[in-house]
């Protein structure tokens, strides 16, 4: 499998499981119905950790063009592979985000709220305040960016062999993936509410493409004024929590 192909999948995967958890939480008549943030914020976790598990040692799962683009501006990744990846990342998002519409169908049409149907595919903002909302979303994936990377150092800290193999790669193919479901668990937990914590362009980019075009009944708007926040928010934060990453020695 080559690593856009990876990049896809893996994409679609963590979008179905994600936005998945939205749609059971959010759309009336499921089984979990206002079951809360908590199982929201977990269920995105494990969706990333899943999708990390099934990708990663194919492409990288960057899965996220903020983490991409971060990488790339460290000379963790290539540039000319960014492009490619990010393409990918966004169809794969589009495509996991039809799966959900297609898994929840019955349920689009007895939810009667608009605003509910559309937070199974993109953010929205507790409070609507641009510059606030930007620097929300800066955080969010400074502290992302950070974290998968402090999280792949500590793996190059591991050495030597055991009865089972090389430590350094166990730790960066069995635990790491977790690590990372963990830390957007925990961002979501402490950074989400003013936002929904995108810190993703394609989570919430490709989804809020899929909502325009998908016929569901009594959607409304798919939110396009508010569209560029979680798109430049979570790029300029992967930059500068790489950058940060880098430049403190870390």
């Amino acid at each position: 499998m080559s690593p856009y192909l990876s990049e896809l999948i893996g994409t679609a995967i963590l979008i179905l499981l994600g936005n998945g958890v939205v749609a059971n939480v959010l759309l009336s008549r499921t089984a979990g119905n206002q079951s809360g943030w908590i199982v929201i914020t977990a269920g995105w976790g494990l969706a990333v950790a899943l999708a990390v598990y099934s990708v990663g040692r194919i492409g990288g799962a960057h899965l996220n063009p903020a983490v991409t683009v971060g990488l790339a501006s460290i000379g963790e990744f290539s540039w000319g592979l960014v492009p490619g990846y990010i393409a990918c990342q966004l169809i794969g998002a589009i495509v996991g985000a039809c799966l959900v519409w297609v898994t929840y169908y019955p349920h689009w049409n007895i939810t009667e709220e608009a605003s509910l149907k559309r937070s199974c595919f993109c953010t929205a903002p507790a409070i609507r305040h641009k510059g606030a909302n930007v620097i929300t979303e800066i955080v969010g994936t400074a502290m992302l960016v950070f974290g998968v990377l402090a999280i792949g150092a500590n793996a190059s800290e591991v050495g030597g062999e055991s009865q089972v193999g090389d430590l350094a790669s166990a730790f960066s193919s069995g635990f790491a993936p977790l690590l990372v479901g963990l830390l957007v668990f925990s961002i979501g937990l402490s950074l989400g509410g003013p936002t929904g914590y995108a810190i993703n362009p394609a989570r919430d980019l490709g989804p809020r493409i899929a909502h325009a075009f998908l016929p569901i009944p009594g959607k409304g708007d798919s939110d396009w004024n508010y569209s560029w926040i979680p798109v430049v928010g979570p790029i300029l934060g992967g930059v500068l929590g790489a950058v940060f990453f880098r430049i403190a020695g870390f």
